[in-house]
């Protein structure tokens, strides 16, 4: 068994289905690899500015001050977010899990850039898919399930994500495919991280909760989706 293979596994056994063959052919097309590549980059920068917002929550001090931490992280860019890290006390496990994928993140979203620059595609904003916030849009509203249901929805889009690099990976050119199969190698086990660390704040077994974001998990992946995003589901002209 291949090292590709032995993290692939545990990442398919986990998610509630594959990528439908539907979106891999509209992924392909050569007029929407911009947007394949400007949405993979903006993922790879909320994934880093999402592991420090988790992280300051669980800063030590008032709930406020918690809150502000938030706030401040979803508006800065994760390098400025990555400097308040000195100042946590509490939760290390969380904080050091976070803080060490934010910077890998971080890392992921600065090689993307260089491709898109590299090959002249013009880099914007593009509004997000549906499917982070149909996963979101179920969390609860008291802590900590408010956080474990937040570790649990990143788990699935981390292990979506590289379901997707291989997936993809076959139909790309020599450099992209290096790139995406080095991006499953180095982003394989952080959905275990966020999972580990959801099982270690919970007050109970996560696996109905783990099994609910499965079900809305596979619903946005399945179902039709009007706009191309890297995490979007099954086109609507297909």
């Amino acid at each position: 068994m291949t090292d590709t293979q032995q993290l692939l596994d545990p990442i398919l056994e986990f998610l509630p289905c594959e990528t439908p063959e539907e979106w891999i052919a509209e992924a392909i097309k050569p007029e929407n690899l911009p947007t394949l590549l400007i949405d993979h980059c903006n993922n790879e920068l909320k994934a880093a500015q999402s592991a420090m917002s988790i992280a300051g929550r669980y800063r030590s001090g008032s709930a406020s001050k918690q809150s502000e931490v938030k706030r401040n992280c979803e508006k800065k860019a994760a390098s400025t977010a990555l400097n308040l890290m000195y100042r946590y006390t509490g939760h290390f496990q969380l904080l050091n899990k976070m803080s060490r994928l934010a910077r890998e993140e971080l890392r992921h979203f600065e090689q993307v850039l260089t491709i898109i620059k590299k090959r002249d595609i013009p880099y914007g904003t593009l509004s997000a898919s549906r499917y982070a916030g149909a996963l979101r849009k179920h969390v609860r509203t008291w802590e900590p399930a408010r956080m474990v249901d937040t570790l649990i929805i990143g788990a699935y889009i981390e292990a979506r994500s590289c379901e997707r690099f291989h997936k993809l990976a076959p139909y790309l050119d020599d450099e992209l495919k290096k790139f995406y199969l080095s991006l499953l190698k180095s982003e394989g086990r952080h959905f275990k991280d966020y999972l580990t660390l959801a099982e270690s704040l919970s007050e109970e077994s996560i696996e109905e909760r783990v099994a609910f974001f499965a079900k809305v998990e596979r619903e946005a992946i399945e179902s039709a989706d009007e706009t191309f995003r890297f995490h979007s589901g099954v086109p609507a002209t297909a």
